[in-house]
């Protein structure tokens, strides 16, 4: 398994405002077609206003398909467009376990 962290940087002051959004609209959407949800957190020291959100995946290909279908679906388009004005920066990165790491 590896990790897709994404990292969101918000306008000021609108941490609570997605984090509502996120809940509210598109959470549940969301872990139903991605499944492993690692982490989701919102910065509080260093760089603020900043989402952090982690999900685990069995392959690239098994990321590739289940964003597909993420973005196909009507319930995350319609958050999507929501979402995207509070939005200054995404940063996504992948994360590949270290060989002594037991994946949970």
């Amino acid at each position: 398994m590896f990790v897709d962290e994404r990292i969101y940087t918000l306008h000021a002051g609108q941490v609570p405002v997605f984090l509502k959004l996120y809940e509210e609209e598109a959470m549940e959407c969301q872990v139903e077609i991605l499944g492993k949800m690692v982490g989701y957190y919102f910065t509080d020291i260093g760089p603020l206003n900043q989402i952090v959100h982690m999900w685990g995946y069995d392959s690239l290909d098994d990321r590739f398909e289940r964003r597909k279908m993420l973005q196909a679906s009507p319930i995350w388009q319609s958050y999507a467009k929501k979402m995207r004005p509070l939005v200054v920066n995404v940063e996504n990165k992948l994360l590949v376990p270290a060989p002594f790491f037991k994946v949970p």
